[in-house]
């Protein structure tokens, strides 16, 4: 199918256009993107490294950990950069290639958190079985499953994208591209890949939430049945950083996505496509570590390794 794109760069209205807000913003997020970074590559690592660590719900969490670095970098250098350099223009390649990998990463999350949910389920209501079922090929294939259809599902709405004409207007009222905002500013009917969408997200999408919320009914009933009050809260406890990082995670994507965009829905957006992009990969890391002993443990062990390497040199 030829392109028959008429308009080859597009404009992002970004967060603000009065320049003394701008200044304030980029001084507020550029730590936030730099903690993002160094937080979440430190996880990386000390999953990576750790032996300790070499344990089924560690391994997801190393992958949310790049996860949430990658679809960060997605969205914030650009946002940085057009914060200080008050640049609002961006190629279409560069849009559509943003689109892609933003999608990529984010759903890839998505189904990402549904194989934590089964982790915990059978941690909790099978633990007898739990090395069996969890071995290390069978977190290995759920965890390449994962990125799999991520990128299956991004690929399915770009390649649809490359289908669109742009020819005005070419405004993306928001810091970066997705794809309901190219759909607002295309000049040919969006018919086709809002069924794509549709079908792709009633698919994966309802099939990533039940997987996600499901084993979550089975985890409270057995919790349930624990007689100990301390069983019970121990239990519980391993199940509330999950949880809490679905419910930030699930509820700025149902925002964005569901709830039907108008002009003055715009700022509203805007805020929730920050929480998303910027704030949840932060938040993530944070709800984890701490109130993780395991992870605490191990920066501690690896900041004594570094000082005694420093000390024999």
């Amino acid at each position: 199918m030829l392109n028959l794109t008429k308009v080859t760069v597009l404009t992002l209205v970004g967060l603000s256009d009065h320049p003394p807000t701008m200044n304030g913003l980029f001084v507020f997020f550029l730590p936030i993107y730099l903690m993002t970074l160094i937080i979440n590559l430190l996880i990386f690592l000390l999953v990576l490294t750790d032996h300790h660590l070499h344990t089924p719900m560690y391994f997801f969490l190393g992958n949310l950990a790049f996860l949430d670095m990658s679809y960060s970098t997605v969205t914030a250098p650009r946002m940085l950069f057009d914060l200080v350099t008050k640049s609002r223009s961006i190629a279409l390649s560069a849009c559509i290639a943003q689109v892609f990998f933003y999608a990529y990463f984010t759903s890839s999350e998505l189904f990402l958190l549904s194989v934590m949910s089964y982790d915990r389920y059978i941690a909790i209501c099978h633990p007898l079985h739990y090395k069996l079922y969890m071995s290390w090929r069978v977190c290995s294939n759920m965890a390449l499953s994962v990125w799999v259809a991520g990128c299956s599902l991004s690929l399915v709405h770009t390649l649809y994208l490359l289908r669109l004409s742009f020819c005005g207007p070419t405004s993306i009222y928001n810091f970066f591209c997705d794809v309901p905002h190219l759909f607002q500013i295309t000049c040919t009917d969006p018919f086709e890949n809002l069924v794509a969408v549709f079908l792709t997200g009633a698919s994966l999408g309802l099939g990533a939430f039940l997987l996600t919320f499901l084993p979550y009914v089975y985890i409270f009933r057995t919790i349930l049945r624990i007689r100990s009050k301390t069983g019970k809260k121990k239990a519980f406890s391993t199940c509330t950083s999950h949880l809490t990082v679905v419910f930030i995670f699930y509820g700025s994507l149902i925002f964005i996505y569901l709830v039907p965009t108008s002009s003055n829905m715009f700022n509203l957006n805007k805020m929730f496509s920050v929480i998303s992009a910027l704030i949840n990969p932060l938040l993530n890391p944070l709800i984890y570590s701490l109130r993780n002993k395991d992870l605490m443990e191990a920066l501690m062990r690896s900041h004594y390794y570094i000082k005694l390497i420093k000390g024999l040199s």
